[in-house]
């Protein structure tokens, strides 16, 4: 039983910069036991050095996740998403690495008190970490809608929105996004700061609704999870998957739009930032 614990609760690396420490490890190890110079293990031993230690880095110099937070880490890691779970169309598999974690977390946080956003939208919620994140930094009277396709999950999100005292801003939605999406528009709502971390083969759609509606504040910021995917979006087309295609359509679509400028950051998975111009 603890064998299968700590595999479930093990992260695979599902960054580009996770996926290449990786890579590098074990092309290191294949240097040290074939016949190759020392001065190529020794470089090998110096990319390795710089590329693995950035995380850990960062882990250490940013600021500290609430103990909600870390809670809320806690019980996704610990959940076996070995199981399948039905959006009622079709069935996808959920992981823990579907968590945005500590220093996503407190970026998307840092974001909310620079824009002053007050009113937030979330498309993907999964176990809620994001959303419990950027409710820390809104004032009282801010409230976040969080979008979640998935039954479970959004439950299980409500239940860790609990035990935090900046819970009650969020409000989570458990209906397909764009069906959401659609219904805050004919109401009315309109948002300071729009963060997309759904399915991949709707983020042209989710943006070009943000765009040509007023659901996004006239001055209002995109912020666009996974844009990076894996490496797939420049990696030759015919080494992405589905999702990465999908991702390398949607980051040349934003770059073609003339409506809009933005920027992507090497974060995590990729995270890109999108306003009006």
């Amino acid at each position: 039983m603890t064998e299968t614990l700590t595999k479930i609760n093990q992260p695979r690396p599902v960054t580009p910069l996770g996926i290449l420490v990786e890579e590098l490890e074990r092309t290191l190890k294949i240097a040290k036991q074939e016949s190759v110079s020392s001065e190529l293990v020794k470089s090998l031993e110096k990319v390795y050095e710089l590329a693995a230690g950035i995380d850990p880095y960062l882990e250490d110099n940013t600021t500290k996740e609430s103990p909600e937070l870390a809670a809320l880490a806690k019980r996704t890691a610990e959940e076996d998403w070995s199981k399948r779970f039905s959006d009622g169309e079709t069935v996808r598999q959920l992981e823990q690495e579907m968590l945005s974690g500590h220093i996503e977390g407190q970026t998307l946080k840092m974001f909310v008190s620079m824009t002053k956003a007050k009113r937030i939208l979330e498309i993907g919620m999964f176990t809620g970490y994001s959303a419990l994140a950027m409710a820390e930094a809104l004032p009282a009277d801010g409230d976040i809608i969080a979008c979640e396709v998935d039954e479970y999950v959004s439950e299980f999100a409500k239940e860790c929105f609990k035990l935090s005292e900046h819970g009650k801003k969020i409000k989570v939605i458990t209906a397909p996004a764009i069906e959401t999406l659609k219904n805050l528009i004919e109401a009315g709502e309109t948002f300071d700061l729009v963060f997309i971390d759904a399915d991949k083969s709707g983020y042209v759609d989710y943006f070009n609704l943000l765009i040509e509606t007023n659901l996004l504040a006239k001055d209002g910021f995109i912020c666009v999870d996974n844009t990076l995917l894996q490496g797939q979006p420049y990696l030759p087309k015919e080494k992405r998957t589905q999702n990465g295609e999908a991702i390398a359509k949607f980051n040349q679509t934003v770059t073609q739009d003339p409506r809009v400028e933005q920027v992507i950051l090497p974060l995590r998975d990729g995270l890109t930032i999108i306003k009006r111009k």
